[in-house]
């Protein structure tokens, strides 16, 4: 918030008085979130499909399925193999910790309440609300730094803190469906008020002259970089001047083996 409100004082004084933190900065969220929210999944699902989003619906509705029922069959190997308690993601972030909490002074406030210090930032640690005044532990339900020191002083195991969303168990029963092919259109079992349903084409429009777009707009903020197209080679990548190559076009330039 300081960055924003050095560069830019009229955007922070209307994300803090119109919009509110609580809109846009996760540790202010009253809810539940995993992570940060973004349109990671819709980019991959668009870059996979870019070779075979112009196939028929059931085409495409195949490949989508092959796809989907390779990922599932691929995580589940992965999760049933593991021999951690947590995920791989999250036994990798949760691993350093257990370093970084030596030497920490923690103190019991109460049966269940820590003071933990040491470090940039002390906190006070709820190991029965899963709680953290660094807020951390509250919105990850991961343990933090102070957690795990708080943990070891109160002779509670680590992995009994952590949210059960991130264990070994869940990771499993994720990923324990399977997903089939459809199968040929003659073994399909339809209903018999889905074959008496009618099903009109949709009004068709005047289409536009030339040809259709392909590619999807950018999106706000998005820029592309344009390919620089060589006048020498015909390459892209580089400029005439920094042409290293020694043919290059001879388009618009007179034969060298005839006099003129």
């Amino acid at each position: 918030m300081i960055e924003i409100l050095n560069r830019y004082p009229r955007v922070a004084e209307y994300l803090k008085n119109e919009v509110g933190f609580e809109k846009w900065s996760q540790c202010h969220y009253p809810g539940l979130r995993y992570n940060i929210t973004t349109t990671n999944m819709v980019e991959s699902l668009n870059s996979m499909l870019v070779n075979v989003r112009d196939f028929p619906y059931v085409a495409l509705l195949d490949v989508i399925q092959e796809k989907m029922s390779k990922w599932w069959n691929d995580r589940r190997i992965v999760a049933m193999a593991l021999t951690t308690p947590l995920t791989p993601s999250r036994e990798s972030q949760l691993r350093p910790r257990f370093a970084q909490s030596n030497g920490r002074h923690t103190s019991q406030l109460n049966p269940v309440t820590y003071h933990v210090k040491g470090g940039e930032l002390e906190g006070v640690v709820d190991i029965f609300n899963k709680t953290c005044t660094c807020k951390e532990f509250d919105i990850d339900k991961l343990l933090c730094v102070h957690a795990v020191a708080a943990a070891h002083h109160a002779h509670v195991s680590v992995y009994s803190l952590v949210s059960p969303y991130y264990t070994k168990e869940y990771y499993v029963l994720a990923y324990s469906e399977t997903i089939y092919p459809v199968g040929s259109q003659s073994q399909w079992d339809v209903p018999n008020e889905v074959i008496a349903r009618i099903v009109l084409p949709r009004e068709v429009k005047d289409k536009k002259r030339g040809r259709p777009k392909t590619s999807r707009f950018p999106s706000v903020g998005e820029f592309r970089k344009r390919k620089n197209r060589c006048g020498k080679c015909d390459a892209y990548g580089h400029y005439k001047k920094k042409c290293n190559s020694q043919t290059g076009s001879t388009e618009g330039n007179p034969p060298t083996n005839v006099p003129v």
